[in-house]
Parts: structure tokens; sequence; C-alpha cells
């Protein structure tokens, strides 16, 4: 797929930069940032693009360093070594994001950000309000970033209604905040795993059924074991490239304004490309899978449920009525 012009420019802007791999010599400086996504998935492409210009742009006076495919651990993993200063950034889900400031992960309630206009609508809603969040918890916003869509993945049969879930092995992802509630509501059972237990567990068949955006189901190389997928978009998957704050003041300014500017280029391209890619990776295991449509109203009724208890303590009643605005709801 063509990429739109704008996303050209803006991998120029890093690419501009980019004639020597870091590895090539030894910087004064060294930024370790860790990521759950594979070294040669789309996201670990731009990260690499990324080391390199910080590396060309500083003169070799910084050195930017991606531990891919959960090398750091799970995002949780990752929010801890950060605070304990053993890491220096991440790039992470809301999940991630939620263990410095939980209501970050209020974009992912299901059935509220179900395109990319709800989501940049939201983006605009109570994105300023999240990085001040999270600037407090003792991160900084590079750029917020983005997973794709998600969908309902299924192995072995098809769902329809909610309480189909009753009879399934369903993956929910440890550190979620959501997802509990979610099927609590519905009585089933799921079964917690992180991100880098699950290629392992659809293998065995101790899960047969998750909710994921195609990009990551493809480039976590889970779809070779999954059959299903649902027409329905579920949510969107949010993320950002966050750095510790004290770890980016201790560096001098010139230094610092390089980081931060690559950084908010880095974030904004991985954006509009995963818009495209997810898309797109959709449309290719929707050739391979058996395609079915879940019943709306009943999925509908059950999410607004959910997102009713979430009101409830786990986020505030305004906050969900703020992103359900941006969901047309």
């Amino acid at each position: 797929m063509k990429l739109h012009k704008t996303l050209v420019a803006m991998f120029a802007a890093l690419a501009i930069f980019a004639g020597l791999l870091p590895s090539e010599a030894s910087a004064a400086e060294v930024l370790k940032f860790g990521t759950l996504a594979p070294k040669q998935s789309i996201w670990g492409g731009v990260f690499q693009i990324w080391e390199k210009a910080v590396f060309k742009k500083s003169d070799e006076k910084l050195q930017l360093l991606f531990d891919y495919n959960g090398q750091q651990g799970d995002e949780g993993a990752m929010a801890g070594k950060i605070k304990a200063g053993q890491l220096d950034g991440a790039a992470v889900t809301a999940v991630g994001l939620s263990k410095f400031y939980k209501p970050v992960v209020a974009m992912q309630m299901p059935g509220v950000l179900t395109d990319w206009a709800k989501v940049d609508k939201a983006i605009a809603s109570v994105g300023g309000e999240f990085s001040t969040g999270l600037k407090d918890a003792g991160v900084k916003n590079l750029g917020w970033g983005f997973v794709g869509m998600a969908h309902l993945f299924t192995k072995g049969g098809t769902i329809s209604k909610p309480s189909d879930l009753k009879t399934r092995k369903p993956y929910m992802w440890r550190d979620d905040a959501i997802s509990p509630v979610f099927y609590q509501v519905i009585g089933a059972t799921p079964v917690p795993l992180n991100v880098p237990e699950v290629l392992p567990n659809l293998k065995t068949g101790t899960i047969d059924t998750l909710v994921a955006p195609a990009l990551a189901v493809d480039q976590l190389q889970w779809g070779g074991h999954l059959d299903g997928v649902s027409e329905q978009i579920t949510g969107a998957a949010i993320g950002a490239i966050i750095m510790s704050n004290k770890r980016l003041e201790s560096l001098p300014g010139d230094l610092r304004t390089i980081v931060v500017d690559t950084g908010a280029v880095a974030a904004k391209a991985l954006t509009e490309k995963i818009k495209a890619e997810d898309s797109a990776a959709y449309d290719r295991m929707s050739k391979k899978m058996k395609i079915f449509k879940v019943d709306e109203a009943e999925f509908k009724k059950t999410f607004a449920t959910v997102r009713g208890r979430l009101a409830q303590g786990t986020f505030t009643p305004e906050l969900v009525k703020k992103l359900e605005a941006a969901g047309g709801l």
C-alpha cells in the first residue's frame, strides 16, 4: 500500500538524519527504551528509524536503544523499571500508560472509539489532560501512537452474543483494568495472561478467543492459530511513547530538544502508518478466516453496562461521559 504523502514527509524528516546505525559508534549518552513489538514489526521499523535519527542529529552524542519483543518484560514490568530508573522510556499501550495514570486506559472502553475520527476527537478532548496526568506521575508523553481497531478473533467457532463467551476460553490481559469488568458482566471466565504469554497459550489451546487489532494479531504471529474474526469493531487500542521526566531533564538542553522533537515526529509517523496498515491487515485476514457478524444490539447493551460499572469507581462519571461524547454515544 502506498503511504500518504504526509506520512512520507514525516519519515523523511527522521530518515534525513539516519545515515549511521547507532551501533557504529559509542554515544556519550545512552537512552534505553522497551517495547512489546518485535524488531521486524511495523512499530519496530519506525523505532529503528528514530534510533538512527537521534544518533545522527545529535552528532553521535546521544544513542537511543530499543529492547524489542518484551525483552524488558510486559508493560507493567516496563512501567516499574521506568519508575525505578532502570529503563529510560517505553512505547506502550494504554494498559502500560495506566500504570502511571489510570484514566488513560478509559479510551479503550468497549463500544466507544470505533473509528479513527472518534479517536481523534477523544485525543482532542482529553489528550492534554492525560498528558498532564502522565507528567505528574513521572513520565513525558513524547507522542500518542495507536495499535489499531480491535475485533473479536476466535479459533474453532464463532461468537454471536456476549453470552457465547461463557463457553469459550478468552484471553484477558492481566494488567488491564477494563476486561475483568467486561467478563464479570457477562459471566465468562477469562484466562489472564501477559502479552508474551499469548502465543504459546494459543498453540496449546489454553485460549481460543481474544479481542485485539488485526495488525497486532498479524505482527505478533497470533493469526496462524486463529480462524475466525468479527466484522464488528469493539474499540480502539491506544498507546504512546513515554520517557522518564527525571532522565529527560538530566540531558543537556540540545539533546533534550532532539529527543522531544524527533519523538513527536516518530509518534506521528507511526500513528498515520498504523491507521493504514491495521486496515490492510484486517483485509488480509478476512480472506483467510471466517468472518462472522455479532448481535450488535446485544453487544451495545453489554458494553453500556460495562461502562456504567466502570463509571462507579474505576473512572469518573465525567470522564466516561466525555469519551462517550467523542464516540458519538
